[in-house]
């Protein structure tokens, strides 16, 4: 006796070869696909260099204003580097923590500056213990020509990603 809905002679499932010519369309689709991913993730590079500058800002106000002393977020736009000092003594030291070491940017980058050149001729905005801090306007391009710009537009506000459609209009 056979039992209801079972089916004869057949087999439930898939045959080999279908289990292959269904992975060999998804690789198509993939490798199609694949270029145009390439350049999402080094668009998103540039956004999170930017999104890293805005912390590394941040956390520079918040301990200027919490110790008393002036920080500087320096930059060296010809290396594609920036990094945290501080005051003290009157000369200004790196952190001896994570955040006082070289941060690069990713590769292919440029880093361009619309701030007030230090006297020991790098290129830095401060940030005092009142909670001021120097306006400033970075602009990061990627090497996909995707663009990040980093504003503070007065000393009494905080750095942030501002759309690049904003800073346009300005100009």
């Amino acid at each position: 006796m056979t039992q209801a809905g079972h089916r004869h002679g057949g087999t439930d499932g898939f045959t080999l070869l279908e289990l292959v010519l269904v992975m060999v369309l998804i690789c198509t689709v993939l490798a199609m696909a694949a270029p145009s991913l390439r350049g999402f993730f080094a668009s998103r590079q540039t956004q999170d260099a930017a999104a890293y500058i805005v912390a590394l800002a941040g956390l520079a106000r918040s301990q200027a204003v919490s110790e008393g002393r002036v920080y500087r977020l320096n930059f060296d736009a010809e290396a594609g580097t920036y990094w945290l000092t501080a005051q003290r003594e009157g000369a200004f030291e790196r952190l001896a923590t994570e955040f006082g070491r070289t941060f690069r940017l990713p590769e292919g980058c440029e880093l361009e500056l619309d701030f007030a050149v230090g006297e020991d001729s790098s290129e830095h905005v401060e940030f005092h213990p009142t909670g001021r801090v120097e306006p400033a306007t970075i602009r990061l391009t990627g090497r996909q020509g995707d663009v990040a710009v980093v504003v503070c537009p007065s000393a009494t506000e905080q750095f942030r990603v501002a759309a690049v459609q904003d800073e346009e209009a300005r100009l």
